[in-house]
């Protein structure tokens, strides 16, 4: 077995199941758990600016991969070519990554050099900021390689290779074997990510999304205990 296959064909599928299964298990069996674990009482400031540009740089790729790297070219070649997709890609991913590296960084400092706030916290919170330090690091070092094949082509193997494994089709793995270091890196710590998903404190996205239910729930009725008496009616009192 190569290690690409056990890397880039096995692998996505084991974190996937654990990343789906071991959040039920969470929500299931641990409830008291399934919270961010906010410091805030300690040197809110520096949280504030590091969350905020974190959560935005976060959220943009992750909708921006998720778009961009499921979506079959036949739905945009008509409107966008993939040279132009990867050129929009790169400015906007990297706008929004450099904004969740720095906010990344501004919360790993704060972690680690704060003694109060590391005593505070679990391995998992450290573990899990190193590992996203370090994968929109790398998905920052992605931009110069793409600049050297503006034509999209890599891209375009790189959204194949994901369309295969979500959809179970074979030569997947094939896809990447030009791929660069850095790119199979990226790859690989991106779905690292969705394997520690649930023993981290990143379940609480799950929340996040579940807010969405209340702008379709139907409204809330709420019935008074008292019932409504007539004018001039009094209640007798029990003496």
């Amino acid at each position: 077995m190569s290690i690409d296959y056990a890397l880039f064909g096995l692998y996505p599928y084991i974190c996937l199941a654990v990343f789906l299964l071991g959040s039920l298990l969470r929500f299931d069996r641990d409830q008291y758990s399934w919270k961010s674990d906010s410091s805030q009482l300690l040197r809110a400031g520096s949280l504030r600016w590091g969350s905020n540009l974190f959560h935005i740089g976060v959220l943009f790729l992750f909708f921006g991969h998720t778009v961009g790297m499921l979506t079959p070219h036949f739905m945009y070649e008509h409107f966008i070519s993939a040279g132009n997709k990867q050129l929009m890609a790169m400015v906007s991913g990297g706008i929004a990554g450099l904004l969740g590296f720095i906010g990344v960084s501004i919360l790993l400092h704060r972690r680690l050099s704060d003694e109060r706030i590391r005593r505070n916290s679990k391995a998992s919170d450290i573990i899990l900021l190193v590992l996203l330090w370090v994968q929109l690091a790398l998905g920052l070092a992605t931009i110069p390689l793409s600049a050297q094949h503006l034509d999209g082509g890599m891209m375009m193997l790189l959204a194949e290779w994901a369309q295969r494994i979500v959809t179970f089709r074979s030569g997947a793995v094939e896809l990447l074997a030009g791929a660069s270091w850095v790119f199979k890196l990226h790859m690989f710590l991106g779905m690292t990510v969705f394997l520690v998903f649930p023993f981290t404190r990143l379940v609480h996205v799950w929340s996040g999304f579940g807010t969405l239910a209340y702008l379709v729930r139907p409204y809330q009725l709420v019935r008074s205990r008292k019932l409504s008496l007539p004018p001039g009616h009094t209640t007798p009192q029990r003496r």
